[in-house]
C-alpha cells in the first residue's frame, strides 16, 4: 500500500501537544538537525534537544524564532505560543473587517484588471473568495449544487458535475492538483485541507473521450485545457501570496492567475473584449 504525503501529514498532525514535541515534529518534517536549527537561530543543540524533550520551557522570542527558522505557516506559530503557555502574536482578522479594507480592494482591482483572463481569490481550503468574469467564462455547465455558497475551487475543478468533463487532459491536471494539495498539507498540517484532499480524490474520474487531436504548442509548464464553447482554451496557472504578513487571513490568502497558454487562447480572448 502506498503512503501518500497526505497520509504522512495526517499522522503528523496528531503530536503530542506540548511545545517541545511540536518543534520537534515542525523540525523533523523540515529535516532539519537540532544542530542545524541551533547554528539557524543562534542557540545550541543541547539547548534546542532540551526545549523538545521538555527539559527547558522557551521563550516566547526562542518560539518565534526557531519557528521562523523552521518556516512554520503564521496559523500554527500562534499555535506553538499557546502551547508553550504565551499568547498569540498573530491576529486573525475576518476578510470583511474594515481593517483589511485596503487589502481587499487592492485584490478586487488586481482581478478585475487581469479580465478577460480567469483570475480568482482562495482561502487556505480553496474557498472562492473573490472572482473575475474570467473566471464565470469557465463556469458554464457546472452543476448549481456546485455554485452554491461558499464556493471551491476543487470542487468546482475535480467534481464529475463540474468542470472535469470539460477539461481534455483531466488525469494530468488532476494529478497536478492533488500533487499541489498533498505539498500544501505536509506544509500546513491542516485538517480541514486533508479532509478536503480525501473528498477530491474520492471522485470518480469522468471519461472525457479522446476528442479532436490538439494543437501541437511547446508548452512551458502544464497547461488545463477545458473546453468552452466548442473549442478547447489552454491556460497555465499561477498562485501569488502576500509577503511576510502579520496575519493569519493575509498569510493564508492566495491569487490565482491564469494564464493563456497558446497563441488560439489568446485570439479567443481577445474577442470577448474587442
Amino acid at each position: 500500500m502506498t503512503t501518500t504525503a497526505a497520509d504522512k501529514a495526517h499522522k503528523a498532525d496528531r503530536p503530542d501537544t506540548g511545545v517541545g514535541p511540536l518543534l520537534r515534529a515542525w523540525r523533523e518534517q523540515r529535516r532539519v538537525s537540532q544542530l542545524e536549527l541551533a547554528l539557524r537561530a543562534d542557540s545550541s543543540a543541547r539547548h534546542i534537544s532540551f526545549i523538545e524533550t521538555g527539559r527547558s520551557r522557551p521563550s516566547e522570542e526562542m518560539v518565534l524564532r526557531l519557528a521562523e527558522h523552521l518556516d512554520v505557516p503564521v496559523r500554527e506559530r500562534n499555535a506553538l505560543l499557546l502551547a508553550a503557555g504565551y499568547a498569540p502574536h498573530y491576529s486573525e482578522t475576518p476578510l470583511d473587517d474594515p481593517a483589511l479594507d485596503a487589502v481587499r480592494a487592492g485584490m478586487e482591482r488586481l482581478i478585475q484588471g487581469y479580465e478577460p483572463y480567469p483570475a480568482l481569490v482562495l482561502d487556505a481550503t480553496y474557498q472562492v473568495l473573490a472572482a473575475n468574469r474570467g473566471i464565470l467564462m469557465l463556469l458554464d455547465g457546472v452543476a448549481e449544487s456546485l455554485l452554491e455558497p461558499p464556493l471551491n475551487a476543487m470542487r468546482l475543478t475535480l467534481h464529475p458535475e463540474g468542470l472535469a468533463p470539460r477539461i481534455r487532459n483531466l488525469r494530468e491536471w488532476r494529478g497536478h492538483l492533488l500533487a499541489q494539495m498533498e505539498r500544501q498539507i505536509a506544509l500546513h498540517r491542516s485538517r480541514p485541507l486533508r479532509e478536503l484532499y480525501e473528498e477530491v480524490a474520492a471522485y470518480p474520474v469522468p471519461d472525457t473521450g479522446p476528442g479532436e487531436p490538439l494543437e501541437d504548442v511547446p508548452y512551458f509548464a502544464l497547461p488545463m485545457q477545458i473546453e468552452i464553447g466548442g473549442r478547447v482554451l489552454s491556460f497555465i496557472s499561477s498562485i501569488a501570496t502576500f509577503n511576510t504578513p502579520m496575519d493569519v487571513t493575509v498569510a493564508e490568502l492566495a491569487i490565482e492567475t491564469f494564464l493563456p497558454a497558446d497563441p488560439a487562447t489568446v485570439k479567443y480572448l481577445q474577442t470577448l473584449v474587442s
